[in-house]
């Protein structure tokens, strides 16, 4: 599966064969997309500004604007020194089962 294969129906609008063709004009769209773009960044990762472009080229043309907008609003940060690291958006959590809360035991 690709990283914006499986967007909501509202943001497939933007999407043409796993790559953004159009950044919304709406804000609430545009929010919406860019945190499916910021799935791509490991949280608690750094990545050097030349290892960002690439992912965001694969993404969308101009990966300098998708930058940019990342950036803008606070889903990447960065140094001054050009390293960035993911600062926001969602993040998938998968539900912990009784064995992984108490160490193993049942409490049965």
């Amino acid at each position: 599966m690709t990283l914006l294969g499986d967007l909501p129906i509202e943001l497939r609008r933007y999407v043409r064969d796993g790559r953004i063709s159009v950044i919304p004009s709406k804000r609430a769209a545009r929010l919406l997309l860019l945190d499916q773009v910021a799935q791509a960044f490991e949280p608690g990762q750094r990545y050097s500004e030349l290892a960002v472009n690439e992912i965001l080229k694969s993404l969308y043309d101009d990966h300098a604007a998708l930058r940019r907008y990342l950036v803008d609003e606070e889903l990447l940060s960065r140094t001054p020194g050009g390293t960035y690291w993911r600062s926001g958006g969602t993040v998938s959590v998968s539900p912990l089962s009784p064995v992984s809360l108490i160490g193993g035991l049942d409490p049965g």
